[in-house]
């Protein structure tokens, strides 16, 4: 007697846990073949309200953590994703039909991206910040410190798209809400799940699916979101749009651009939702 295969359920992944959306919506999600795959979770603009709550409410204790833990904390991600690699390997071929060698190689360049990061999470400080010469008897100190919560849209390619935009978020203390990419949704719940179990506290990340047609908007102008990320934006109106109800709290805006995904990684990724921190003290006290 054959067994029946055991479905996976696809959700949100909203301050820790995966919640249906509220909407009840799924949409169709096709494998490279164009058949059938899964449905995903059609995130809805409560959802996107529910993410920003979250991550706001994280970002007090993830941005009070040292740089040195939170760089353990990126590095342990790559950790479970290294154990894990053969399940994703397998979901890249299915979702975007690409060789065994392709799939391997975008893996191991997401690990490798993962410890690129978490190694320059306590460097960072030294790299943008210093000690700065002032006409007069005082110290003059500047440290960088996190925006807070960024909102980021996904480039397509469902691994090493998202781990490129996520990890250089958290890494310097902000928290994120991801609208995942549309045709490859998957991937991007399953590495929630890497995320969920390799020390991330709920709320840092929160990954919702859906059309970032609709939901996007909604984000850029939440003024409880103080950056944006456009990387995975890939219609020009729609990004223009975005960058206006972005100006309304005056976020940090990341433009949309075209990116190999492996490039190598920049520090600019780091630095785009950082503030520069002043510090003036009298010397000789």
């Amino acid at each position: 007697m054959s067994r029946i295969d055991v479905r996976k359920t696809y959700k949100l992944y909203i301050g820790g846990a995966f919640p249906r959306s509220e909407s009840g919506r799924s949409y169709v999600v096709n494998d490279a073949k164009g058949k059938f795959l899964a449905n995903a979770s059609h995130a809805s603009r409560k959802d996107a309200r529910d993410a920003v709550k979250a991550a706001r409410a994280a970002f007090g204790g993830w941005s009070r953590r040292t740089a040195y833990n939170r760089g353990q904390v990126v590095y342990r991600i790559a950790e479970v994703l290294e154990d894990r690699r053969d399940q994703f390997e397998a979901e890249l071929r299915t979702a975007e039909g690409v060789t065994a060698t392709r799939a391997r190689t975008y893996v191991d360049a997401s690990i490798d991206r993962l410890v690129w990061y978490a190694g320059w999470a306590d460097k960072l400080a030294q790299v943008t910040g210093g000690a700065n010469p002032v006409a007069g008897p005082y110290f003059n100190h500047t440290a960088p410190e996190p925006s807070g919560v960024v909102a980021v849209v996904a480039p397509d390619g469902p691994l090493l798209g998202l781990v490129s935009v996520i990890a250089p978020v958290i890494v310097t203390g902000n928290t994120t809400v991801v609208i995942a990419s549309e045709p490859h949704p998957l991937t991007s719940i399953t590495l929630a799940e890497v995320m969920a179990t390799s020390d991330v506290p709920g709320g840092v990340v929160n990954i919702l699916t859906g059309p970032q047609a609709e939901i996007a908007p909604w984000l850029a102008s939440h003024m409880d979101v103080n950056g944006l990320d456009l990387t995975g934006v890939g219609d020009a109106e729609l990004a223009r749009n975005l960058e206006i109800a972005a100006a309304d709290n005056l976020k940090r805006v990341r433009r949309p651009g075209v990116e190999e995904l492996l490039a190598p990684p920049a520090l600019d990724r780091m630095t785009r939702f950082q503030e520069a921190k002043t510090v003036w003290h009298p010397m000789g006290t």
